[in-house]
């Protein structure tokens, strides 16, 4: 787990009743069946294993083949494929085909995300910076803008915004608080468990409160999410899982698309995946309120202005100001 958290019971095996922020038509498949993998069945998940060890094999071989290759029978082959919402096994192969040529355009590296103790430092940087690059660009192929659009509404229609989170997705909360403060937004993160509680308790109908966790299944950050739902504030989940239990206590649901891999070098990438949804809600809320954002720019970045070094990045001395 990338969040250093308590976690509830197993993730559910059906859909929830809730808006999930996947667009089921133009994301990965790949994308799709890990976000998934947790809530499904397990015989239903070593056919996803078998899938997302080689998915341009998969592509290529008959249902049978990866039935055998799981351990398992077509019919569990056919049921997972509907539960990953690509309706049957032909479907399936053709989205393999399809994202695989899709990957091998963007990149000829195959650099992989798992570390092991013969790579070497460029390899390692090689392999962390490629899962960084692809969290943030998976995240943003499969982000609902419609889910997206709802959220920047809500959010910049409350009253007050308490973000939660615990453990690394802590720090993602906190800069969603420092962003919208910012512009002149009501905002507070909170990590501590009683806190959070506490915070949720006192919240009410035109609040909001988002919980950030990556697996989603903290019990602090669900917990606090639930409170404040059963005091009528509105609820969003920023989480991998659209199936995860923080989505039982949401209203709204946005979806990243990391990869947890070795040494926790998806940690990393989980964090960016984050960030990445976060900027994307704070511009949105920016521009309902623009003239206001920016004047509320100007006026932070004038305020801690004598606190900087009078030298450029590059080392030469900045003008005096001039006053003009």
């Amino acid at each position: 787990m990338s969040d250093t958290e308590s976690v509830t019971g197993p993730v559910p095996s059906e859909p929830v009743s809730v808006q999930t922020a996947g667009r089921d038509a133009d994301s990965s498949p790949l994308v799709r069946i890990r976000s998934l993998l947790p809530g499904l069945a397990r015989a239903e998940q070593r056919v996803a294993k078998v899938v997302l060890e080689d998915p341009a094999h998969v592509a290529r071989r008959s249902i049978t083949e990866v039935a055998l290759a799981a351990n398992t029978s077509e019919t569990t082959v056919t049921r997972f494929c509907k539960a990953v919402g690509v309706g049957g096994y032909p479907q399936l192969r053709i989205a393999l085909a399809a994202d695989t040529a899709r990957t091998e355009a963007r990149t000829t590296r195959n650099l992989g995300g798992e570390i092991g103790p013969e790579d070497d430092l460029a390899a390692v940087i090689g392999k962390v910076s490629f899962a960084d690059a692809r969290a943030v660009e998976e995240t943003a192929d499969q982000l609902d803008v419609a889910t997206l659009e709802r959220v920047i509404q809500v959010v910049a229609n409350a009253g007050r915004v308490d973000v939660y989170g615990v453990g690394a997705s802590a720090f993602v909360a906190a800069d969603l608080q420092q962003k919208l403060h910012r512009i002149g937004r009501v905002c507070f993160a909170w990590s501590d468990t009683h806190i959070m509680l506490t915070s949720a308790a006192v919240l009410s109908p035109g609040d909001v409160a988002i919980g950030v966790s990556h697996t989603g299944a903290t019990t602090d950050t669900v917990e606090a999410l639930r409170v404040a739902r059963e005091h009528g504030a509105s609820t969003i989940a920023v989480t991998n899982f659209p199936r995860s239990p923080i989505t039982e206590v949401s209203d709204h649901v946005l979806t990243t698309a990391a990869r947890e891999t070795t040494f926790r070098s998806g940690a990393t990438a989980s964090r960016i995946a984050q960030l990445t949804v976060i900027d994307c809600l704070f511009i949105g809320v920016a521009q309902r309120h623009m003239d206001a954002s920016v004047n509320a720019l100007d006026a932070t970045r004038d305020a801690v202005g004598s606190h900087r070094l009078g030298v450029r990045p590059d080392g030469r001395r900045r003008p005096r100001e001039t006053g003009k």
